[in-house]
């Protein structure tokens, strides 16, 4: 199984690439950021993260896709950034008749941590030791795409009981 991570955002989106056999076989193929800049218009943004973001799918062909729900507390501001270039994704993940799962900050921690209320060291370090790398994945956003990713597989591998 081949599962691409996304962590949605208009100035960056992280993207993470990983492939496995079981719960206890994961390798990271890839992860990067998708980078747009405030100068540019909104369309010249959200064409850049389709393109690049097709790419990367002819790229590895992933079985499925997992993209980080929409959370917001105290940034309303940025709910809407997020959300137009969660819209590209999402329509460049359903043009390529790839399956999509959404989870939620929490779920993603809860997933990789065992604690729900894990903190942005913390998830790094179990991205770092879970995916064997040599160092945390830069950006952040890559990283958090990663650990996306991550859940997933431990979510789909547990749920058709894969998981030895």
């Amino acid at each position: 199984m081949i599962v691409l991570g996304i962590d949605p955002g208009l100035s960056l989106t992280g993207w993470g690439v990983i492939e496995a056999t079981n719960c206890n076989n994961i390798i990271p193929l890839n992860y990067g950021c998708i980078t747009t800049f405030a100068k540019q218009s909104l369309i010249t943004r959200i064409q850049k993260i389709n393109e690049q973001l097709q790419l990367i799918i002819d790229k590895y062909s992933p079985d499925n896709v997992a993209v980080e729900e929409l959370f917001f507390l105290k940034e309303s501001k940025s709910v809407g950034a997020v959300g137009q270039a969660r819209g590209a994704i999402v329509l460049t993940v359903a043009l390529n008749k790839i399956e999509m799962f959404e989870y939620n900050p929490r779920t993603v921690k809860i997933a990789l941590t065992g604690y729900g209320s894990a903190d942005k060291h913390q998830m790094q370090n179990m991205v770092k030791t879970l995916l064997r790398l040599k160092e945390i994945p830069k950006p952040d956003d890559a990283g958090d795409a990663l650990a996306i990713a991550t859940c997933h597989i431990n979510t789909a591998l547990r749920k058709f009981g894969q998981s030895k």
